[in-house]
């Protein structure tokens, strides 16, 4: 049986990696600090060594030295994870059977990716499209997911919950979970238990604190069909969830303090041990794989600050991207052309966002959409959002945010209609 060791002092990220490399048949065993670490190292002599770079009052090239002189020891292959660091102190690292080096957080997929390679083996990892997002305010976590239930991004997110918990010091934490984008069946109905079970899984999330804002049907049969569930709500009014979560003072607008509250962050995005996303997931700026022909995109727009830098950035990215000033002009255009996304505006002269999203359902137009504008209440987003959108844009972003985004989901959609 292969055995790896952790040093870390994360518990959450040695908790995730153990229970992962458990189910494969994989020993591991677990160390708190360096030395505690270099004792075992040298009296297990294990497979693997997975050590976090920053070491409490040692110096992690130290470590690698002591170990290089340990003939026993020198040989076991190392993977680190830490800060990003400069690529010299990489090809430094590699002179000490560094294997790989990752910098938090870790997107899981590649991470065990390596681990296989090191043991010749593969690690079985959920390939189901699907974009698991989530932010903080106060004592709220958002969660969206959409596109499909992912078992391996919902075991994520359990982890996720508690790092943004714990390090955020919630006493009493608020979920609301926004599914968006998938129509679930019976055939669903173990991935959507797992996800609310991992949801659930720490003690201070209490089920009367946890929202559900979806459309799907098949959601509430099964919420209210089980015992386990009981105190937890489904709704499809972001209002009325906030509602039933706070108490919003007489003098302040439920929507502003949605707007405030729901569409900004204080913290806790892309930030600690673990991503939910995977590197699959274009999360940077590169060139989507598509057979015969580049994506195309389509922005109706009539703002031309947003739209020209959007051009500029698809196209270094190989993607074509044509500008409509006006809805009418776009509906005439795709009675004999075809586009693979669409960036919406809402209020424009003549025919409104949620106008074009109509006609495209009645269409059944196949091309994703997505609400880019600087309409903020929420009121607006759930009913863009219930017209088809795949997802909803606060104006302004950095172009670059809004380029990656829109490669997240044209590569999980092409993916999704290659199955």
């Amino acid at each position: 049986m292969n055995q790896v060791l952790i040093i870390d002092e994360s518990p959450l990220f040695r908790d995730y990696v153990r229970e992962k490399l458990t189910t494969q048949k994989i020993e591991v065993d677990i160390a708190l600090g360096a030395r505690d670490g270099f004792a075992k190292l040298i009296s297990t002599i294990p497979d693997l060594l997975i050590i976090d770079s920053h070491l409490s009052n040692y110096s992690i090239m130290e470590f690698l030295e002591n170990k290089a002189e340990n003939p026993n020891a020198a040989h076991i292959p190392v993977i680190l994870t830490g800060p990003s660091i400069d690529k010299e102190l990489i090809v430094k690292f590699a002179t000490y059977n560094v294997y790989k080096y990752f910098t938090k957080p870790i997107k899981i997929d590649t991470f065990f990716e390596s681990i296989g390679k090191i043991f010749q083996t593969s690690f079985p990892i959920d390939t189901t499209p699907c974009l698991l997002e989530n932010h903080i305010n106060d004592t709220i976590i958002f969660v969206e997911i959409s596109q499909g239930l992912n078992r391996e991004k919902i075991l994520l997110l359990k982890y996720r919950l508690s790092e943004l918990i714990e390090h955020n010091r919630i006493v009493t934490p608020k979920i609301i979970l926004m599914i968006t984008d998938i129509e679930l069946t019976f055939i669903d109905g173990p991935n959507l238990e797992y996800l609310l079970d991992c949801i659930i899984a720490h003690s201070r999330i209490k089920n009367e604190n946890v929202k559900i804002l979806t459309f799907d049907t098949f959601t509430v049969d099964l919420v209210e069909g089980h015992e386990e569930y009981e105190g937890i709500e489904v709704i499809d009014n972001i209002a009325l969830a906030m509602d039933s979560l706070f108490r919003v003072a007489e003098s302040t607008s439920i929507m502003e303090f949605i707007s405030e509250k729901v569409l900004s962050s204080t913290g806790g995005e892309d930030t600690g041990t673990l991503q939910t996303r995977f590197h699959s997931d274009m999360n940077v700026i590169g060139v989507p794989e598509k057979t015969g022909s580049t994506f195309s995109v389509a922005m109706v727009d009539n703002d031309t600050a947003s739209t020209g830098p959007l051009v500029k950035l698809f196209n270094q990215a190989r993607i074509s991207a044509e500008i409509f000033d006006s809805g009418s002009d776009f509906l005439a255009a795709i009675n004999s052309r075809k586009f693979d996304l669409i960036l919406i505006d809402i209020f424009m002269p003549g025919l409104s966002g949620f106008d074009i999203l109509k006609a495209l359902r009645e269409k059944h137009y196949t091309g994703t959409s997505i609400v880019y504008s600087r309409i903020s209440q929420r009121e607006a987003v759930v009913q863009a959002l219930a017209l088809g959108a795949r997802t909803y844009l606060i104006k302004p972003l950095p172009p670059e945010a809004v380029v990656r985004k829109s490669l997240e989901i044209l590569h999980t959609s092409s993916a999704a209609k290659s199955l």
